[in-house]
């Protein structure tokens, strides 16, 4: 997946992933230019915060993420002074841009907590998932793995009919079997506590009995060369296996995504 490709549709195929922007607007090269990743070979510059920039950091890491508006609204201050400060204080390290924003740096070995990203940027997974669901036709057979965008996928699946959905994630059977017209099949294997997916090798062994004709899937991080990474191996293992097991795979996600690092590669 390169910059270029991902540069011509709203909702593009490519590589046999759909990537969908929750912006509303096509991935045009003006979104991709706020995209800058830096080199990782490239130490992050210090810098020297004055008051205004200390500020800054403090409302980023109590709100997790924030806009340039709500950061230039709350220190009363013009959107290119914020820019700026953002500018400095990304080349430093202390916070990561994305496409009209910024967020505290993540951690490569542990995601956010379930009930934080059921809120981060909830709308433009709301969006995602209605665009996705547009293009799910009726009567088919359907894999959807972990993560907070394909639980919205499976709310914005509720009113399709003739699905036979397979999932390892607990949130989306209880969601989808909501819906008369959708059977659920649930894998087996060790549930976490902490968002109810199910992984582990009798989940991977599960799966792999099914060959369906969609997988959607959710991703916790996708690298500036376009691999995919996520933060448990147990997990990565199984959506692996879903990715092996579905005539098409398509990749649900947000901006926030992009340039977000996380320890296990998925593909």
């Amino acid at each position: 997946m390169t910059q270029a490709a991902l540069s011509v549709f709203d909702c593009v195929h490519f590589c046999s992933f759909l990537i969908v922007s929750n912006q509303g607007l096509p991935l045009t090269s003006s979104f991709l230019f706020d995209l800058k990743y830096p080199s990782p070979n490239v130490a992050p510059n210090r810098v020297n915060t004055n008051p205004r920039q200390l500020l800054l950091l403090e409302e980023v890491r109590a709100r997790k993420s924030a806009t340039v508006e709500q950061l230039a609204d709350t220190l009363g201050v013009t959107l290119q002074t914020v820019r700026r400060d953002v500018q400095r204080l990304a080349e430093s390290g202390l916070l990561t841009r994305f496409h009209g924003g910024v967020r505290v740096p993540s951690s490569t070995v542990e995601n956010l907590a379930h009930t934080q990203r059921e809120t981060l940027n909830a709308e433009g997974k709301a969006r995602i998932a209605r665009a996705v669901a547009e293009q799910v036709p009726n009567d088919c057979s359907l894999i959807l793995n972990i993560g907070t965008t394909t639980e919205a996928i499976a709310k914005a699946l509720l009113h399709h009919r003739g699905l036979r959905v397979i999932t390892n994630n607990l949130n989306v059977a209880a969601i989808l079997s909501g819906n008369p017209e959708c059977e659920v099949i649930v894998a087996g294997g060790v549930v976490r506590a902490r968002d109810r997916g199910i992984v582990g090798e009798a989940a991977v062994d599960f799966i792999r009995q099914f060959r369906v004709d969609i997988a959607l899937i959710g991703i916790s991080g996708i690298e500036p060369d376009g691999s995919l990474r996520d933060f448990d191996y147990r997990e990565v293992k199984v959506a692996q296996t879903i990715i092996k097991q579905s005539r098409e795979v398509w990749l649900a996600a947000d901006h926030s995504k992009f340039n977000r690092p996380a320890m296990v590669q998925l593909a």
